[in-house]
């Protein structure tokens, strides 16, 4: 049976804390979000919550290290050990990336990230650092692999990157800003799917018959 929240270990707090900080942050967003509602919601005091955590930029570094870095480093891990070829990887990858994003909020904490770091520079900086700085390093080195190998053409790795990933950043922004305005339902998947396949022509090199 689930114990009450009064009768669980201390150690347990700091990750249901930032559960509870996930959930608050995705509906309202950084600048409105309140301690006391994430305390509330964790079931803790809000002098518990500053045992664990100095002030609210601590504990969105905390979310992103705890909720959507380990899920991401988990897929980078896989893809940097793998060695089949460029041309089944990539749309194994952002189809998992893809996955992902319907069981992880991403897409609203990038959306607060993007519509508060003017105010809150740190929330960016957590976002680069924790997220897209990794992701981008670990596909990086996956294209420059490939090119090593004469899997996919000459050019600059890194603008590879942001060719590969930008449609899926679309997609997701497209989901939690302008679907709930009235926008058409997107299938992120598919989405994955066709834009693999639509990139694949141009960067694979093509094989002497």
């Amino acid at each position: 049976m689930k114990q009450p929240r009064w009768q669980r270990r201390s150690e347990e707090r700091p990750a249901e804390i930032c559960a509870a900080a996930l959930e608050v942050f995705a509906e309202k967003g950084f600048a409105a979000a309140k301690l006391d509602e994430i305390a509330a919601r964790a079931g803790v005091s809000k002098g518990t919550l500053y045992l664990y955590f100095k002030d609210k930029a601590e504990l969105f570094r905390d979310v992103v290290q705890s909720a959507v870095s380990p899920n991401l480093q988990a897929l980078e891990n896989a893809v940097a050990l793998s060695e089949i070829p460029f041309a089944q990887l990539y749309p194994m990858f952002l189809g998992r990336v893809a996955e992902m994003t319907t069981r992880v909020p991403i897409g609203a904490v990038a959306k607060m990230v993007i519509g508060e770091s003017r105010n809150f520079p740190e929330l960016a900086k957590v976002w680069h650092d924790e997220v897209v700085g990794k992701a981008l390093a670990t596909m990086t080195t996956l294209v420059e692999r490939a090119i090593k190998r004469g899997e996919i053409r000459d050019g600059d790795p890194r603008l590879y990157v942001f060719s590969m990933m930008a449609p899926l950043l679309m997609g997701v922004l497209w989901r939690e800003i302008l679907q709930p305005a009235g926008g058409a339902p997107l299938d992120i998947q598919e989405l994955a799917r066709q834009h693999a396949r639509t990139l694949l022509s141009g960067m694979l090199v093509e094989q002497p018959r």
